[in-house]
């Protein structure tokens, strides 16, 4: 059975179309982007559209399940922390390959966030605690996290380098 598609509108800006979800998601110049309701449903979704859209970017299987784990939890967060599963406010949800990156952007509704008071999830009193690890995840599985916070929402941007098969690898010289 196929999986079900992301709950949302998905457009693709190259094509200037809208259309509910295109198949594949080539590694060039590209935008596909949803806008979610603020339910938990919706964060299996974005999870889900992340990996489907790894894999047909081309990255390996790992590497696919850490940056579905990391929009897993960047959406749990903006549904949870951001919005409150406030049913009148919403999740966005982009991903964009630029240059030799492939850029997922989250953004809710919410009050915003103080990076300042975000708990240490590896500090003595915090490693027993069952939650607080999504943003340390999310900073280890990607390669470049930006957070920013507003009075209108929290959007942070995750950033995963594209790397092709010899591509950082230098043959030794003789």
């Amino acid at each position: 059975m196929a999986k079900q598609p992301p709950v949302g509108t998905r457009s693709s800006e190259d094509s200037g179309s809208t259309k509910l979800y295109p198949k594949i998601f080539a590694m060039t110049e590209q935008r596909v982007s949803y806008t979610l309701d603020s339910t938990l449903e919706t964060v299996d979704s974005a999870e889900q559209a992340a990996s489907r859209i790894a894999s047909e970017a081309g990255f390996d299987d790992d590497e696919v399940m850490r940056i579905a784990m990391a929009v897993r939890e960047a959406a749990v967060n903006a549904v949870l922390h951001g919005n409150a599963y406030d049913p009148g406010k919403k999740v966005s949800l982009a991903f964009e390959q630029t240059g030799g990156n492939l850029v997922i952007t989250i953004r809710d509704q919410g009050k915003g966030l103080d990076l300042e008071k975000i708990p240490d999830p590896l500090a003595p009193e915090n490693l027993l605690k069952t939650s607080g690890r999504g943003i340390f995840l999310i900073r280890s599985f990607m390669d470049e996290v930006h957070i920013s916070p507003s009075q209108t929402g929290t959007e942070i941007k995750l950033v995963k380098h594209v790397h092709g098969p010899s591509e950082g690898v230098k043959e030794a010289s003789q």
